[in-house]
């Protein structure tokens, strides 16, 4: 099965899963009718308006795609709190429930549903991975809980002891990796990237918005088993605030990197590289970055100075011909790296993006990993552009370089890259081989 064939079939097999779980719990609950309605219908308002209160579509400026941030990854963390401490409702002020699995589902998904129809009459429907992965999330931490509570059997061995909250945060835990596992899987599945890097973004998400939407969820559990369910609105006020203070900062990192963006295109409105070299490199050095193992802040490093590596070409008298420092000599390729260096020091972004920004033009034995794919690709970019074989002849002067000038695994790497499709707005892909 070629690779795009096999991240539809993933995909696919995710949202059919969801689906089915879906179709099951609203057929079970429409034939067997609802169980403590007030409950369930409690939480579905709550739900519902968390997907009310969900965040918007971001901006584009036409820059590449920005990384994902906690927030991006979890759009309406009320109504994924709501769905979870339903899903780990065990007591109603001290009234045993019995919802079950199937229910949870059903008010989940209805509740949802009711949510964003608003969005979708804005034109800014759900993505339908993310809403595959909460059902697929909440039904996991249903079956773990619900089945166990229902039969007595939490009750008989915890009680109400200490260790009754010791095991929803061990379940909640366990939900967290099970959340993780899905975005990476369909992360990868979307883009190819490497598995482990990707995991490793989904579980450092996790300290931030994850973390409050985990712990609220149980102490929205917990709260509605001791006090019923006036502790909804209770709990509910501190996670809405938090999501603001979420989403104020998504947009200062947004707004940063519009600025950034914004200084890249300063070299192609002064004439000095070809227009869109700036995002191309930007976001084909981001996708070289993820197959080489980088995600997190190195990425966004890597981004900032691949946005950046030509900006020393304004301290240029004459300007390169074409904007391709790929074809100049070494000396002239490092005198425009620290050209560029100390502007990028000047404009206030983390220490480490000069850095990357200074050293793209050493020997690639002594650079950085991120200084390392940002010559590669931007030899690409500038030898794809004034080469007659394109983006298949370039590959090939790339890797007859890998002697002396770049990096065999980063050129390696480009060639995966390109092999599936590159990045959207790019150069034309190669095939493979």
């Amino acid at each position: 099965m070629s690779p795009p064939a096999a991240a539809c079939a993933t995909v696919g097999t995710v949202r059919a899963a969801a689906l089915l779980l879906t179709l099951g719990g609203l057929g079970a609950t429409l034939w067997r009718g609802l169980t403590d309605p007030g409950i369930a219908v409690a939480f579905g308002v709550l739900i519902a308006l968390g997907e009310l209160t969900r965040r918007g579509a971001p901006r584009n400026v036409g820059a590449p795609p920005l990384l994902e941030e906690p927030e991006e990854r979890e759009p309406a963390p009320l109504a994924s709190a709501g769905a979870l401490a339903y899903a780990l409702l065990g007591q109603n002020g001290g009234q045993v429930t019995s919802h079950g699995v199937l229910q949870t589902v059903a008010v989940v998904v209805a509740a949802g549903l009711v949510g964003i129809v608003p969005h979708v009459a804005r034109g800014n429907g759900p993505d339908l991975d993310q809403l595959a992965r909460r059902i697929l999330t909440v039904g996991f931490a249903a079956s773990c809980f619900q089945p166990l509570y229902n039969q007595g059997t939490i009750t008989a061995h915890l009680g109400q002891s200490p260790s009754y909250p010791l095991f929803l945060v061990a379940l909640l835990l366990l939900t967290a990796l099970c959340d993780a596992v899905l975005g990476a899987v369909l992360h990868r599945a979307r883009t190819g990237h490497p598995f482990g890097p990707l995991l490793r973004d989904e579980l450092r998400a996790l300290l931030g918005i994850g973390s409050a939407v985990g712990a609220t969820g149980a102490v929205m559990a917990l709260g509605v088993a001791a006090a019923g369910l006036w502790a909804l609105p209770v709990f509910a006020v501190p996670l809405l605030l938090t999501q603001v203070s979420f989403r104020r900062y998504a947009a200062v990192r947004t707004t940063n990197r519009e600025t950034i963006a914004s200084l890249a295109r300063a070299t192609e409105i002064a004439g000095c590289t070809p227009p869109g070299h700036a995002h191309r490199v930007a976001a084909l050095s981001r996708a070289v970055g993820r197959e080489l193992g980088l995600s997190g802040p190195d990425l966004t490093v890597l981004e900032y100075a691949a946005l950046m590596h030509d900006i020393g070409q304004l301290s240029l008298v004459d300007p390169v011909d074409g904007g391709a420092t790929a074809l100049l000599p070494a000396e002239e390729q490092r005198r425009i790296a620290l050209l560029g260096a100390a502007v990028v020091r000047q404009t206030g972004v983390p220490a480490a993006v000069a850095v990357v920004v200074e050293r793209q033009a050493d020997p690639y034995r002594e650079q950085p990993l991120p200084a390392r794919i940002v010559r590669v690709v931007n030899a690409y970019d500038d030898l794809a552009a004034g080469s007659a074989g394109g983006g298949l002849g370039a590959l090939e002067r790339l890797r007859l370089g890998t002697a002396r000038d770049y990096h065999p695994d980063v050129v390696e790497s480009l060639a995966r890259v390109l092999a599936r499709g590159g990045v959207k707005g790019g150069i034309a892909p190669v095939p493979p081989g």
